[in-house]
């Protein structure tokens, strides 16, 4: 079945996600400040109808969040009701394999993907990130990948082979055994990040990096970006990702999902 053309889906698009078109650059923006953006089913739902529509007119994708926070993570509220529902975990097997195609779509997008962060960037929230090609980051924002200490695996999206080939074993076994946050200019030097700006000058520099990129041969483009891909998954004796879904639907359904901490919003930090 042929896909709707991007301005019609545009239209049917709720309120998880925010759709601008300005030419050849696409902007996807996640649209639940009120709940920290977290990943919901639908989000997911969306973010693939979106990014499964690759219009060749389209150069550039920037991924951004609306309101404080860029992404708090997955919405563990909706995990425990997958479980309820089906205890086996079956609920949550088909959420990580949405996640892990969202990422997929992102990373193997014809157009160049920039992610525009901001405030907290949690588990994953930094999964989508690092999907992305380029990455630029308000020097406020903060990171941090909290699974260990939910006792959950680090099996969202992929992120855990990426972070392995973008920052290196030894940093990320501490980051995800400490489960401590790090800041955007630690970020940047782990590569996590490629640019730090004040908040305000997010907007200035996603356009300085779309600009170039707009202009460049839309082939010369696409086959760079299959290069680099095909360089990434060369570097993995094993890419194992497509055990992320059974991992945690495992751990989630053999142990009860932690309580939320009082007053905290719905289903953040995975």
């Amino acid at each position: 079945m042929t896909a709707p053309p991007l301005a019609a889906y545009t239209r049917q698009i709720p309120n998880t996600l925010r759709i601008d078109r300005q030419g050849p650059v696409l902007s996807i923006e996640l649209n639940a400040s009120d709940q920290g953006n977290v990943v919901t089913e639908v989000m997911l739902d969306e973010l693939l109808a979106v990014l499964d529509e690759h219009d060749p007119d389209v150069r550039v994708i920037v991924l951004s969040g609306a309101g404080e926070d860029f992404c708090q993570g997955g919405d563990r509220t909706e995990y425990a009701e997958q479980l309820a529902q089906d205890p086996t975990g079956a609920g949550i097997r088909g959420s990580g394999t949405k996640a892990r195609r969202v990422c997929e779509a992102l990373a193997n997008n014809p157009a160049v993907t920039i992610a525009r962060v901001q405030g907290k960037v949690i588990g994953a929230g930094l999964a989508l990130a690092l999907s992305c090609d380029l990455r630029v980051g308000a020097e406020t924002a903060t990171f941090r990948l909290p699974e260990l200490a939910l006792g959950l695996p680090t099996a969202w999206g992929g992120i855990l082979p990426r972070l392995l080939n973008e920052v290196g074993a030894a940093t990320v076994r501490e980051l995800v055994l400490t489960c401590r946050s790090f800041d955007a200019q630690e970020a940047r030097a782990l590569s996590i990040l490629q640019k730090v700006v004040p908040v305000d000058e997010l907007d200035a520099a996603v356009k300085t990096w779309a600009a170039p990129v707009i202009r460049r041969s839309p082939t010369a483009l696409r086959v760079t970006k299959l290069l680099f891909n095909a360089h990434a998954n060369a570097t993995r004796l094993a890419d194992i990702t497509a055990l992320d879904p059974e991992l945690m639907a495992s751990v989630l359904a053999t142990r009860e999902l932690a309580p939320a901490a009082n007053g905290r919003r719905r289903g953040h930090l995975i």
